[in-house]
């Protein structure tokens, strides 16, 4: 069905997970609820079988496919998960707790229309166990960030970041779950974002529309 304040035809989600699936969670449930309008979720793709999040596209009645890249080779891999995405005609791609990097074929094939999702403040502890990489520096505020995927490791243009105190009670773990709370609904907030088409890329700034 159609945006009825747009008349534009929903924005197709293709979310790509590899665990529990949390944020795609979110999402749907977001949909579900009418908090984000004019999205539809078209395909969840894991690269690991058996996962939890593989079990909630189940209950959830969503369209769901496996395409296993361990023993494989990235470029064949992400070949048959792009082909995926295509046949589902997704609009934008969506990287929701999915453990692996991106080939260069993938980001060519969906230009500025690929998100992830970072459980710190980028340009801030970029990679792996970023929660414990920002409690261990000491810093005071902590957070997550929502960016469109490009060819380097948790850099391209960042669409929303939300924050949360650090607290002289926390320790790596408590903060991450505080951290993963935010990331719910930052990653929401940027769908819409992107969904609205009020916003543009300016530079590496992802703004409104004047």
């Amino acid at each position: 069905m159609a945006n009825q304040q747009t008349d534009r035809p929903p924005l197709r989600l293709g979310i790509l997970l590899s665990g529990r699936g949390s944020n795609m969670i979110a999402i749907a449930k977001a949909i579900r609820e009418g908090r984000l309008k004019g999205v539809e979720i078209a395909i969840v793709i894991s690269n690991v079988a058996n996962v939890c999040g593989l079990a909630v596209t189940r209950e959830l009645d969503l369209p769901s496919a496996i395409f296993v890249s361990k023993g494989r080779s990235r470029a064949e891999h992400d070949a048959d998960v792009i082909a995926c995405l295509q046949e589902h005609k997704v609009d934008l791609v969506c990287l929701a707790g999915y453990m692996r990097l991106l080939s260069p074929a993938f980001v060519t094939a969906f230009p500025q229309r690929i998100l992830n999702i970072h459980p710190a403040l980028l340009p801030a502890f970029p990679g792996l166990d970023a929660q414990q990489q920002a409690w261990d520096y000491g810093v005071k505020v902590a957070g997550c960030t929502v960016h469109f995927v490009d060819e380097h490791l948790d850099h391209g243009p960042i669409v929303v970041q939300r924050t949360v105190p650090v607290l002289d009670t926390d320790d790596a773990h408590a903060l991450a779950d505080r951290i993963l709370a935010e990331e719910h609904i930052a990653y929401s907030e940027a769908i819409a974002r992107v969904a609205s088409g009020e916003y543009e890329f300016q530079g590496r700034r992802y703004v409104k529309r004047g």
